[in-house]
């Protein structure tokens, strides 16, 4: 199997073909013309919650259970109190000369208690939604691709309730205004998003010496005080990457700097209503009740910047750093190229990041001009995300009704069924970006199970051999046209296609 310059550039720099697709008479030109007519606002961004709407819901969700538990242990209560005040038959005859008394009322039901619902786990559904139908629909795939490529670089998962609903909600506002700009503006926006400062537990950490840590220690409160996690996670998977010289005393310096960052309604209560107001809840604030005072020395440098400043320009420095540099164009072209990327590739992709002091589009370039990126043989296996979005979008027209029409929790459902939920790696880290972790015998079945479903839903018209020439184009290999030949139905042939060499590999 070998692939054409033009379905490198619809497979491997983008997210698929797709069968109305025109001819591309300069791949490497057309991969760049798309920084042009880029559209970072998702599409149908408008059925969407804002943050606001959805932190001040959580608030409200708690506040709900909160009285829904008092009010069921009140009817509990009530339920368990027995007979009402009074004597209480005892079943025995009355004694001659007394009153028989009348058997006790029963205990009235308690109230109907119905429990609170919040509505952040259907906006999860409705985010990923979008997100999957922007992808199949964009005319810009190779940039929509690096979006996905830093959204799971700066991943979050959210299996925590504070973060259902704020998951695809830092995908649109921190990396999608930013994927075509400077790599610090990015990192400053996705550090201060409200997702990353909850995810990572920064939004509650609070400085040993700070007034509010300096109180919490004189009135014996042990919960309050510093947390790593956010300081860790930047500088090694964000920026500088493991093994790039910082110690553990970076880290918790870092950490320290990075105390007052924090979120209005959700993060460390206490905050005086004039540190948050005007802002609406789920805004991202320095509070300076929560900084740790003082300078800090990271990797060598002293930093004697005050308050929120501090940490900005220690922020500053690790973009601008050579192994942010190298880091990022590792995983760059371990994504886009091989998953033992070729040395050469990588340090020509660090050279052009440290020359444009962070440019992102101008790192771009370096990879689209790079010789290692058009190598014809397929070197890396589709991870079920974009396997998937590559389906869809082979499928075209073909189906579009079906896929318009298909409820977005069915599409979200089969990335589950797949093993790569949307927003959800279950780690800082992300999902994994090399074959061995997708093309295991379980998890191909899975894929061919998948396409089955898919190509059922197919018109029994569709000839799977004219989609195939006209998706897999030249890269069509002799033996794949032969198997979809000889299907014993269109159909079948249609689901032989979608988990052909040519569809799991670029």
């Amino acid at each position: 199997m070998t692939m054409t310059a033009t379905a490198i550039a619809l497979n491997r720099f983008g997210l698929g073909a797709r069968p109305g697709d025109g001819p591309i008479d300069d791949p490497r030109r057309w991969l760049e013309d798309q920084f042009a007519r880029y559209q970072p606002t998702i599409m149908q961004a408008d059925l969407l919650a804002t943050r606001t709407q959805v932190v001040q819901d959580l608030l409200d969700y708690r506040a709900a259970q909160r009285a829904f538990r008092i009010a069921k242990a009140a009817a509990s209560a009530q339920a368990a109190g027995g007979q009402p005040s009074g004597m209480v038959s005892t079943g025995a005859p009355p004694q001659p000369g007394t009153m028989a008394m009348a058997p006790a009322m029963p205990t009235p039901p308690p109230l109907a208690l119905t429990e609170p619902k919040s509505m952040v786990r259907d906006q999860h559904i409705l985010q990923a939604g979008r997100r999957i139908r922007n992808a199949v629909a964009t005319d810009t795939p190779f940039v929509e691709k690096m979006v996905h490529f830093w959204s799971n670089h700066f991943a979050i998962s959210v299996d925590k309730m504070e973060l259902v609903g704020l998951g695809g909600l830092m995908e649109f506002e921190a990396i999608r205004p930013h994927v075509l700009g400077r790599f610090e503006d990015m990192l400053v926006a996705v550090e201060q998003h409200p997702a990353m400062l909850l995810f990572l537990d920064q939004a509650q950490s609070v400085g040993p010496d700070s007034v509010v840590g300096t109180r919490a220690s004189r009135n014996g409160r042990g919960n309050v005080g510093l947390n790593e996690n956010l300081a860790r996670e930047i500088m090694e998977l964000h920026t500088l990457g493991v093994r790039s010289g910082y110690t553990q005393a970076d880290v918790t310096e870092f950490a320290r700097a990075l105390t007052g960052w924090t979120v209005t309604g959700i993060g460390r209560g206490g905050l005086p209503r004039p540190l948050t107001d005007p802002l609406p809840v789920g805004s991202f604030v320095f509070a300076p009740m929560l900084h740790q005072p003082g300078e800090r020395t990271i990797l060598g440098k002293r930093y004697d910047q005050q308050g929120e400043a501090q940490a900005r320009a220690i922020l500053a420095d690790f973009a601008r750093s050579p192994a942010t540099a190298n880091h990022i164009a590792t995983k760059l072209a371990r994504h886009f190229v091989a998953d033992d990327p070729p040395p050469s590739l990588v340090n020509r992709l660090a050279k052009a990041y440290r020359n444009s002091n962070g440019d992102l589009p101008t790192v771009y370039r370096a990879l689209i001009s790079a010789k290692e990126a058009w190598t014809p043989t397929p070197a890396k296996f589709r991870d079920p995300w974009n396997w998937s979005i590559a389906m869809y979008r082979a499928l075209g027209s073909d189906r579009s009704d079906k896929f318009a029409a298909a409820p977005d929790r069915n599409l979200v459902g089969a990335f589950v069924e797949l093993g790569q939920p949307i927003w959800r790696p279950g780690s800082p880290a992300g999902f994994d970006d090399i074959a061995g972790s997708w093309a295991a015998p379980d998890a191909l079945l899975r894929r061919v199970e998948l396409a089955s479903r898919i190509a059922a839903q197919a018109p029994a018209t569709l000839d799977p051999r004219a989609l195939a020439g006209r998706v897999l184009g030249d890269s069509l290999s002799p033996a794949t046209a032969a198997t979809i030949a000889s299907a014993e139905s269109p159909r079948e042939g249609l689901s032989l296609m979608l988990v052909s060499p040519e569809m799991l590999r670029c």
